[in-house]
Formats: C-alpha cells, structure tokens, sequence
C-alpha cells in the first residue's frame, strides 16, 4: 500500500484547506483511513478517521466543529477539509490506512502511514 499525502500549505487564521490522500496498491474500500498530525517539538496525534464505506467518523476534540473527513472510494482518496484553522493547527499532516474491524481509528491499529503534508497556520 502505498499512501500520498497533499494540499498542504501556507494560510492565514481564519482560513481553509483541503488535504487529499491517494490510495494504491491494495482494494480502497477495504481500509478505514485516518489522519494523524505532528507539531513541532510535540509527538503525533490523532486528528480524525472515517471508516472503510464512510459511514462512521472519529474527531479529535481539537478540530470537532472546524474540520471534515470524507472519503471518495471510486478515487481512492480521503480527503480531510480544514475550516477556521488556528496557528495552532500547524504541523506536518499524516494519511493512515488500516484493515482493523474495530476500533480502526486508533494509532497503533494504522498499518501504512504515508509521508506527510505541511500545513502552517500565520497568525
């Protein structure tokens, strides 16, 4: 499985971004996705997840309200829409993807990790 991460960039406070993730290598629609992100000096968190037909999303508290999960299975990407983003949003941005039936959004259940998109946030 091969996962590639993009539409990071640079956007003031207040602004959006959609990150898109393309999936190869493996059936799409057989793996719930997640999106992971790491600030600087900081370890990685959980950011959101949708599972393998986008029926059921998971939230961090920190981005509940601002950001939105979805998934295009005929395209093989998820995509993670950013709303109202904060400076402290900022971090490099990571797509996850993982087969588990149960509890698929958690970290250590991510069985491929892409490479990461940077998303800065200026205040």
């Amino acid at each position: 499985v091969q996962l590639q991460a993009s539409g990071g960039g640079v956007v003031q406070a207040g602004g959006s971004l959609r990150l898109s993730c393309l999936f190869s290598g493996r059936t799409f629609s057989g793996y719930a996705m997640a999106w992971f992100r790491q600030a600087p000096g900081k370890e990685r968190e959980f950011v959101s997840a949708i599972n393998f037909s986008g029926s059921s999303t998971h939230y961090a508290d920190s981005v509940k309200g601002r950001f939105a999960i979805s998934r295009d299975n005929a395209k093989n990407t998820v995509y993670l829409q950013m709303n109202s983003l904060k400076p402290e949003d900022t971090a490099v941005y990571y797509c996850a993807a993982n087969i588990r039936t149960s509890n698929w959004y958690l970290e250590d259940r991510m069985d491929y990790w892409g490479k990461g998109t940077l998303v800065t946030v200026s205040s």
